[in-house]
């Protein structure tokens, strides 16, 4: 458990570092109509897990590639929007058909910071996070393909 818990802290920080407005990508509203059948591409986000309604929760779309998975700033699209207990759906258009990632961040106090005894993430393709890849799992294993429709994912928010 504590490696766990040392390895949520890490990868919910990575979620937290403040990003220049002027390398980061756009930030936008959760607007589901852009998941209905027929549009995309997108990627329909399906939270599970959520601890309370308290908070914000943030969604950041990464392309899937070792250069920028999580890296400062190389974020696409960025949804912040309240929180919702047990599920939420976050619809994340993409610019084209490729391979992307997910990382989410509950911030449960709405302050910006990572609240390690608070604050719960999950990342696309719910990885195992442990001491050894330091909470911030590869590309491989959180990448996923999107075509010209829309994609449904789950994620599962962990938190300590």
């Amino acid at each position: 458990m504590l490696k766990f818990a040392a390895s949520l802290a890490l990868s919910t920080a990575l979620l937290a570092v403040p990003v220049s407005a002027s390398i980061a990508g756009q930030k936008i509203s959760n607007d589901l109509s852009k998941c209905r059948s027929g549009n995309g591409p997108a990627v329909l986000v399906n939270l599970s897990g959520v601890k309370s309604s308290s908070g914000k929760i943030r969604v950041q779309l990464y392309r899937g590639t070792k250069a920028e998975w999580l890296k400062k700033g190389a974020w696409i699209n960025r949804i912040e929007t309240p929180a919702k207990a047990n599920a939420m759906a976050i619809c994340v258009p993409v610019p084209s058909s490729g391979t992307y990632g997910i990382a989410v961040r509950h911030d449960m106090n709405s302050n910006g910071k990572t609240d390690i005894s608070k604050d719960g993430g999950g990342m696309s393709n719910n990885p195992s996070i442990n001491i050894f890849n330091l909470g911030k799992p590869g590309y491989e294993k959180t990448a996923f393909p999107v075509g010209n429709e829309v994609k449904s994912i789950n994620i599962e928010i962990k938190y300590l």
